[in-house]
């Protein structure tokens, strides 16, 4: 389940050359066209496109906070959380009972169907007591969604190229405070 939804909020743009994959209808559809867990086919509108924009955005958030991002918390978390509380109640979700298991599900047909399998994703993976450790990079121009998988689930970064950017910019930083204090008398 954490597969969809990475595969979901890992859809935008980025400083290091991602393109922007739900930038209208058509790229939308493209994309869901080659991801078979939302249904293949689908037809979508630059409407839709902007709706999964948001839905993205308010999951990034949410990954941010969980990364311990200070930017994110406060009022684009409180913005978020209520963007997924009305998308919860547009696209519901029905319990799939089978000899197999259950499951959680969309009912919807279309784009709303890719809605309510990304939030039954979320759903079930926080049910399996995992939430905290979906996370969204810290470094500024990525914030990639990625599963935590230290042993303490103090992970901030999408990868080790990541951390030794924010490293390096802090360093940098650090070096121009140095350079621009006064001299000591």
């Amino acid at each position: 389940m954490v597969e969809t939804l990475l595969a979901f909020v890992n859809t935008r743009a980025d400083g290091a050359g991602r393109p922007e994959l739900f930038g209208d209808g058509e790229a939308f559809a493209a994309w869901l066209a080659e991801h078979d867990e939302f249904g293949g086919e689908i037809v979508a509108t630059d409407a839709d496109a902007a709706a999964a924009r948001e839905l993205r955005d308010a999951l990034v958030t949410l990954l941010l906070a969980h990364s311990g991002d200070e930017e994110s918390l406060g009022e684009p978390l409180r913005h978020a959380e209520r963007h997924l509380r009305r998308a919860g109640a547009l696209y519901p979700l029905a319990t799939v009972v089978t000899a197999g298991g259950v499951e959680l599900a969309s009912p919807q047909d279309g784009v709303a169907h890719v809605f309510g399998s990304v939030l039954a994703a979320v759903t079930t993976f926080a049910q399996a007591g995992d939430w905290g450790r979906v996370k969204a990079c810290r470094n500024p121009p990525c914030h990639f969604g990625f599963f935590d998988r230290t042993r303490n689930g103090a992970g901030l970064y999408c990868s080790t190229g990541c951390g030794s950017q924010v490293s390096m910019r802090n360093y940098r930083r650090r070096q121009r405070r140095e350079n621009d204090a006064p001299p000591e008398a």
